[in-house]
This record gives structure tokens, C-alpha cells and sequence, in this order.
């Protein structure tokens, strides 16, 4: 196994999670169809309906206040879809802060040495 930079988790793991439970919230919390959510996402349909099945971005599980921000996140972003990216790159530290990032990297790269906190730099 290659070592793998907290970038690339991020970008492999995170990102795709948070789209994952922003449709989810756009969907449940806030009744918008899949297709709707698509623009919104500015992802396709087929993307939401894997994202709301799970059958995509499975690996990463929020809990708590994370899981809180970003539904009050998908909420703003419904208003504002110029929000998106501002919303999901704050999501994204907010994620970071919570070590998350830190125990997928652990979970996905065996080479990350004990007690790193890179991530929280």
C-alpha cells in the first residue's frame, strides 16, 4: 500500500460523503426531488439516487455536530446554490477539526505514523 496524502483522502472520501448527506438532507429534510437536488449539487440525477441508496460515498459516516452543519449547510445552500462550494470547502474543516480526516487517513493508509496530526495544522 502506497502512503497516501490527507489531500487524497479528502478528495476520495470526504468530499464525496458530504455530497452524499447534503442530497440526503435535500431530499428528506427538505422534500426537493432527486432531480432538483441534482442542479442543485450540480451532480447528476443518477449520482443523487446512488448518494440517497448509499451504494456511493458509504465509507465515511458523520456523526453529531457535523452531521448538524451540514444539514443546516444543505438548507442555505437550497436558498443560494452560489453557496455551494463556499459551504461544502467549510464542511470540509469542519471535518477536518473533528479528526475524522485523521482516522479515515489511518484506516486507508498503514503508513501514516502514530499520534500524525498533520491534518489539524
Amino acid at each position: 500500500m502506497s502512503t497516501q496524502m490527507p489531500q487524497e483522502i479528502e478528495v476520495w472520501y470526504i468530499l464525496p460523503a458530504i455530497r452524499r448527506e447534503l442530497a440526503k438532507s435535500m431530499i428528506e429534510d427538505y422534500k426537493l426531488s432527486q432531480k432538483e437536488t441534482a442542479k442543485i449539487l450540480n451532480i447528476t440525477e443518477s449520482a443523487v439516487s446512488q448518494y440517497v441508496k448509499s451504494k456511493r460515498a458509504k465509507e465515511v459516516e458523520f456523526k453529531g455536530d457535523a452531521s448538524k452543519k451540514i444539514k443546516e449547510a444543505a438548507g442555505r445552500i437550497i436558498k443560494d446554490s452560489k453557496l455551494l462550494m463556499k459551504e461544502i470547502y467549510d464542511l470540509s474543516g469542519v471535518i477536518k477539526v473533528s479528526k475524522l480526516l485523521c482516522e479515515i487517513h489511518m484506516q486507508h493508509d498503514k503508513n501514516v505514523p502514530k499520534g500524525c496530526d498533520i491534518c489539524l495544522k
